[in-house]
């Protein structure tokens, strides 16, 4: 645990706004949920949240790796012959890892995206990135007026869309399978939440798209977490993990909201990597949940994880 004053946390928490010279001008906060938690079963975990977490893990490992499907235990976690990738891509720097896959035990494709890598500028450039853009209506054509993103998450995004969006178009015919999961860590939860989003807006509304994403930063203002309410409704979850600080950024003073769908993991067990104390948040930033986490008490290592089945999220858990 990594116990930080909250002058400093602060301060921590707007440096990349400080950095670009950015004003922290005070835009107010959106709607708060106080509503009571409810425990989330292990049944629960087992078939909705495990296999994303293992397929956000896999997106840290190396292209060669991946498209291989040669990554050690993470990729044996899945079965060797039960995942054909479909595409591979990123550099893990300006373009994050990312990969499009047919999973054959659950008879879907899974769209997956690295998460932030700490040892390459670029990588953190993206995050670093705060102001808020008007949303891609071009990609997002369904998102209406007053959505605003991200700008560092949204050209992330968008460097990637048109791949992403074409073989799963080609995937979905191919592999003949009316189902696509997205997923990532981080950064790249930030980016699948967007793909989701354009991947609903732009598909079929007869395939069905379901997102658990993991340590997900706050993406946009309150007309873009509603659009993801919206749009997405209880397919998407955003898993928190104890007293990870990145859900509780970009600040919500500047403008920034998170939307339904946060399940919190509130205790884990050291020894199995197991959560031990699940719970759904209901509503908007459910005081309940991360958003009412002290300042105290931020950990640095609870965004790593472990989230579900002593799974990680981060380069040095990929073995290739």
């Amino acid at each position: 645990m990594v116990y930080i004053p909250t002058r400093l946390a602060a301060t921590l928490l707007a440096l990349p706004l400080l950095a670009r010279g950015v004003p922290l001008v005070d835009r107010g906060e959106g709607p708060s949920s106080d509503e009571a938690t409810t425990a989330v079963s292990d049944d629960t975990i087992n078939a909705n949240f495990v296999r994303p977490a293992q397929f956000a893990r896999i997106a840290y490992c190396s292209s060669d790796a991946v498209e291989k499907w040669d990554c050690g235990e993470p990729c044996q976690a899945l079965g060797m012959g039960d995942v054909e990738p479909l595409v591979v891509g990123g550099d893990g720097g300006r373009i994050p890892r990312f990969f499009v896959a047919h999973d054959k035990t659950t008879q879907s494709l899974v769209v997956a995206h690295q998460g932030t890598d700490a040892s390459n500028v670029l990588s953190v450039i993206n995050d670093a990135e705060f102001i808020l853009k008007d949303i891609n209506s071009t990609l997002f054509p369904k998102a209406g007026s007053g959505v605003q993103v991200h700008d560092g998450f949204a050209w992330t995004q968008e460097r990637t869309a048109d791949t992403v969006l074409a073989t799963v178009k080609a995937g979905l015919v191919s592999k003949n399978v009316s189902k696509v999961a997205v997923t990532g860590h981080s950064l790249g939860a930030a980016i699948a939440t967007m793909d989701a989003l354009m991947l609903k807006m732009n598909l079929d509304p007869s395939v069905e798209i379901s997102t658990v994403v993991f340590g997900l930063p706050r993406g946009g203002n309150s007309d873009y977490a509603n659009l993801i309410d919206s749009t997405l409704g209880s397919s998407f979850t955003f898993i928190t993990h104890k007293n990870d600080p990145v859900p509780t950024v970009p600040p919500r003073f500047i403008g920034y909201q998170h939307s339904s769908g946060e399940v919190h993991i509130s205790q884990t067990d050291a020894a199995s990597g197991n959560a031990t104390v699940t719970v759904a948040c209901p509503g908007q930033e459910n005081s309940n949940c991360v958003d009412g986490n002290s300042l105290f008490s931020i950990s640095i290592p609870d965004h790593i994880g472990p989230y579900f089945a002593n799974v990680s999220m981060s380069g040095k858990n990929c073995p290739l």
